[in-house]
């Protein structure tokens, strides 16, 4: 019985020309104790085993013994695909073992340039920081009656590859047919809520359909997430509230400086001053005799 344990990290997708050579780096350390190996998952099918090695040497899988080799350089446990063909596409898992349990590192999916050029048309949505849109996509119907995968990615500004975000396993009852489409061939519609968007939700968001071992690309749309004004407007009503109070204590304390200065002036209208006492010494009287001569003849 081996126990299977899944990666912490996010699926990475790789974008190659056909032909040209891919190193596929692993995220898991050669050790004595570990047994590592390598897994490619193509679309619709089960886990192959690439390659695995041990302390007795490598060994590949019956159709990856020609193109494929490994890097076992400083620790590394990378694999290198030479002249790449477009059956190369897939998911690859670098995994390790241990006492009957299979640690999977990072998942890539390698895809090809002339894949990601089926994207049509690029649509722009511009939606503020907090709200809920809900993403669509659209991609031409496959003629194959095998349950297909989806897989949405993003690619954000200044990233060379986009990475997954979302998938639907072996999901056909996501498709349906869309009645509008101007193409003579009909198109399925998926689509992918995003709520309570933040600034770092921003970007270029696609999905790709695989089934029966193609991989086809739906239309994208580039998401713009700007800056809400609702702390804007909190703060101008906040200082709306914050300016009737000052108003609204000055005009009080106005009110009362008025009524303190109103009765100071009564209270002066009612202090008379006191005539002063008079001096106990009297004042002196000083009197002048006036004498006159009268001559009679």
């Amino acid at each position: 019985l081996i126990t299977m344990k899944t990666s912490t990290f996010d699926l990475q997708v790789q974008t190659q020309n056909i032909g040209e050579s891919v190193t596929i780096k692993c995220d898991q350390i050669q050790d004595r104790q570990y047994s590592l190996a390598w897994f490619k998952q193509s679309f619709g099918k089960l886990p192959q085993l690439v390659v695995r090695a041990s302390d007795s040497g490598e060994r590949f899988g019956p159709t990856f013994d020609q193109r494929f080799r490994v890097s076992s350089n400083e620790g590394r446990f990378d694999l290198n695909i030479i002249n790449t063909m477009e059956e190369d596409t897939g998911t690859y898992f670098c995994m390790r073992v241990k006492d009957n349990v299979a640690d999977f590192g990072t998942g890539t999916l390698l895809l090809f340039s002339g894949e990601t050029s089926q994207m049509r048309t690029l649509t722009e949505m511009d939606v503020k920081s907090g709200k809920s849109v809900t993403l669509q996509c659209s991609v031409q119907t496959l003629h194959c009656s095998e349950d297909h995968s989806v897989y949405w990615f993003r690619h954000e500004s200044g990233e060379s590859d986009p990475g997954i975000i979302f998938t639907h396993g072996n999901r056909s009852d996501q498709c349906k047919k869309s009645s509008e489409t101007v193409s003579p061939t009909q198109s399925c519609i998926y689509k992918l809520p995003k709520n309570n968007l933040s600034l770092s939700d921003a970007g270029t968001y696609y999905c790709a359909v695989a089934a029966c071992g193609e991989i086809l690309f739906g239309n994208g749309t580039k998401l713009h997430v700007k800056e809400s004004n609702v702390w804007i407007v909190a703060a101008l009503s906040l200082f709306s509230v914050i300016s009737v109070i000052v108003i609204v204590v000055l005009a009080v304390l106005l009110l009362k400086k008025q009524q303190k200065d109103t009765d100071a002036v009564n209270y002066a209208a009612l202090n008379f001053a006191k005539k002063p006492p008079p001096s106990r010494t009297p004042r002196t009287k000083q009197t002048q005799d006036i004498y006159s001569q009268v001559r009679v003849r």
